[in-house]
């Protein structure tokens, strides 16, 4: 399949088989509640990139169709699966829960955020297929919604600031995990 450039992009309607023609990597994101639209919509440029399986927009935040998530994804909404959702704990619960290939049980979930219990990016080992929890950029991730995720992941920050941008921390993590598939 050909590559789209911004312009054809934005105005593209993909059909099924565009779809299916895709290919789509183990790896999902949970979105909870993101609130910049620059910023979800940067997550589906994203989602597109490294082909992940399916994106959750979960709890307060804007979705598709929505004019200003549609400026920053250029028309990639359309091309990535997704599903807004009113609750980031239950699609945890989903997926943790999702029968796999070879009586495999559960996707892991990988929350992106400093924490106590955070380990570097650089030392991630993961165990496809592997759902990213990107949080709200003022609060981050709930205390709650961390305790229910296998592991947390996070960047070295090394200047004042003690925090990224959710786009692209997810960058960071996402590439990261495609080494282990291309490997």
């Amino acid at each position: 399949m050909d590559k789209l450039k911004a312009n054809k992009l934005r105005k593209s309607s993909p059909n099924p088989s565009d779809l299916k023609k895709i290919k789509r990597n183990p790896i999902y994101f949970i979105l909870d509640e993101v609130i910049d639209t620059y910023n979800i919509g940067s997550l589906f440029r994203l989602a597109d990139a490294v082909g992940v399986e399916k994106m959750y927009l979960c709890g307060n935040m804007e979705f598709p169709p929505s004019s200003r998530v549609h400026k920053a994804a250029v028309g990639t909404e359309n091309w990535v699966p997704w599903e807004k959702r009113d609750s980031t704990l239950e699609v945890i619960k989903e997926l943790k829960e999702k029968s796999l290939p070879a009586g495999r049980q559960g996707v892991q979930i990988l929350a992106v955020e400093q924490s106590k219990n955070s380990i570097s990016y650089k030392d991630l080992k993961p165990n496809f297929p592997v759902a990213l929890v990107l949080g709200n950029e003022t609060r981050g991730i709930s205390e709650e919604i961390l305790q229910k995720v296998d592991l947390s992941v996070e960047l070295p920050m090394m200047g004042i600031n003690n925090s990224f941008n959710v786009w692209g921390t997810a960058a960071v993590v996402a590439y990261k995990l495609l080494e282990f598939l291309f490997i």
